[in-house]
């Protein structure tokens, strides 16, 4: 993988579901991201209606899109195992604590930590922080890489 754009041009994402707006550092041992939560996101409209929250299920899509995803696609070109563009990615497991809240207009930074990547499974432990460096969320993460047929 020669820079960073290269691995934000391979995720498999986009708007408004990407949550990933920059890398800062990636490294054979983790990476360090970051995401503003726009009050436009789709999901603030109902969630809470007078007192709009981002859901801890996006808190976890945002970790893992940073934390796991890529480093992934980091690993496996650094490994040139296959090519980043045809690859599958799925969650398989996730534990999560939430400590503090994010609201409409927050920046969050994401840093990951590998556990380990063999037979195509990454798992790392994610930490989230506010613009406070406050810990927003942390835990672990798992997910499966797989080769696409005919891409």
């Amino acid at each position: 993988m020669k820079n960073i754009d290269d691995i934000l041009k391979k995720l498999p994402y986009s708007d408004p579901f990407l949550f990933v707006d920059t890398l800062t550092n990636v490294s054979d041992e983790g990476v360090e991201g970051s995401f503003v939560f726009k009050e436009s996101l789709p999901f603030y409209k109902g969630h809470f209606k007078e007192h709009p929250v981002t859901p801890g299920v996006i808190l976890t899509e945002c970790c893992a899109q940073i934390g796991l995803v890529c480093l992934g696609i980091y690993l496996l070109g650094r490994d040139k195992i296959v090519e980043t563009s045809n690859i599958q990615i799925a969650m398989s497991s996730m534990q999560m604590e939430f400590r503090k809240a994010v609201y409409p207009n927050e920046k969050v930074r994401v840093i990951s930590e590998k556990s380990y990547f063999r037979f195509s499974k990454l798992k790392c432990k994610v930490t989230m922080y506010n613009s406070q460096n406050e810990v927003v969320c942390k835990g672990t993460i798992s997910g499966m890489f797989n080769v696409k047929e005919n891409a």
